[in-house]
């Protein structure tokens, strides 16, 4: 059997903490800011944990981490 591989755009964006949670950066903060209130984009600041429902498929892309 072959080793399973990562999926390399996944380890990029993502980054397993010591707990076990997954840590991600946040959206919409990328291009298109001028109509987006100060605000808004104050508050799309900093990291977010990806979301237990969502847990299933990170594992399935990093299936070593």
């Amino acid at each position: 059997m072959p080793k399973m591989k990562t999926k390399k755009s996944a380890a990029k964006r993502l980054k397993v903490r010591p707990g076990g949670t997954v840590k991600r950066g946040q959206a919409f903060k990328r291009h298109i800011l001028t109509k987006k209130t100060t605000k808004n984009k104050r508050q799309l600041r900093g990291t977010l944990n990806v979301d237990a429902t969502n847990m299933g498929h990170v594992h399935a892309m990093l299936p070593y981490a």
